[in-house]
């Protein structure tokens, strides 16, 4: 179910949200946390609330999606509420303010905020250089960016390791998982010995490439160089040490990589690529900052810079 309010207020949306609520039965109680969504646009918009939709199986929540205000219009709010069908196993609010409306974000959504549950930002598309910073992000126990979205991914990194503060996130942080859980139980398997250097392949521009690289550099210590080959996201990543390299490689197009280390048969292993509702729904579990991406985004990728 949409509803849709024209000329109304936060403390408007939040009485029908309530009233749709004991309307239909559901269960307030069993929201665990609100995810602020702050995209772009109108495609930005649909596609975050799908995402949020699917992540909400698994994290049932209140999703508020405060979209950009439109200062040429008159001075006023419209809202839609969208529960049952339009919301998976969440309750999702978007907010279109203009004419000035929406000068403080963070008073808008203060009405609708879940009470007592912990409060996520997400920025589907374009960030703030200083998340933390923001009227919502000020608010928000975690704060997710999405850098893959932006023009120059790369770049938006780079400025995030700027402006960092713990809480901060990125979901191309999050597609990393796989990788490098593989990579750690590889180099902490016998011998024991010192890596002296690696290498990470993968797509030019792909934040994943760069902080992949990126932890490898604060957590071995060793030269780490970055090869862009294809336009397929990861590709391949070896680990040189004196009995030989390890070696991750993940053909373009598939789904299984085989891990190569001296001495043992070659292991085909599942290492799908992860899309943003996997991602976001890994980022939700935990909302403590994950102070490995502060050290890998504010050292990491100072260091592969360096070297």
């Amino acid at each position: 179910m949409i509803v849709t309010l024209r000329n109304t207020n936060a403390a408007e949306v939040g009485s029908r949200l309530v009233s749709l609520r004991d309307e239909g039965g559901a269960v307030a109680l069993g929201r665990v946390l609100t995810l602020v969504v702050q995209p772009d646009d109108d495609e930005s918009t649909e596609r975050a609330i799908r995402t949020a939709n699917g992540a909400s199986h698994e994290h049932p929540m209140r999703v508020i999606v405060v979209l950009p205000d439109d200062a040429d219009r008159e001075a006023g709010l419209d809202a839609e509420i969208r529960v049952g069908g339009h919301a998976g196993a969440s309750e999702v609010v978007v907010l279109r303010p203009r004419g000035g409306a929406g000068a403080s974000p963070g008073t808008l959504v203060m009405a609708l905020l879940l009470p007592d549950a912990p409060i996520v930002a997400w920025w589907p598309s374009t960030p703030p250089a200083r998340p933390s910073a923001d009227a919502i992000g000020a608010m928000a126990q975690r704060r997710i960016t999405e850098s893959r979205r932006t023009p120059d991914p790369v770049r938006t990194l780079h400025a995030l390791c700027q402006g960092y503060a713990p809480g901060d996130t990125d979901l191309a942080w999050g597609a990393l998982t796989l990788w490098r859980g593989l990579l750690a139980a590889a180099v902490d398997e016998s011998p024991s010995e010192q890596i002296t250097a690696a290498r990470v392949s993968g797509e030019a521009g792909n934040p994943s490439v760069e902080l992949l690289a990126a932890w490898l550099r604060v957590s071995l210590g060793c030269v780490v160089s970055v090869d862009y080959v294809g336009n397929d996201a990861m590709r391949e990543v070896v680990l040189e040490r004196p009995s030989g390299a390890i070696r991750l490689v993940r053909p373009a197009g598939s789904t299984v990589a085989t891990l190569t280390r001296p001495h043992r048969p070659d292991q085909p292993v599942n290492l799908p690529r992860r899309n943003t509702e996997t991602t976001l729904i890994e980022e939700l579990r935990r909302l403590d900052p994950d102070r490995t991406y502060g050290r890998v985004l504010t050292q990491g990728l100072t260091q592969l810079q360096e070297a």
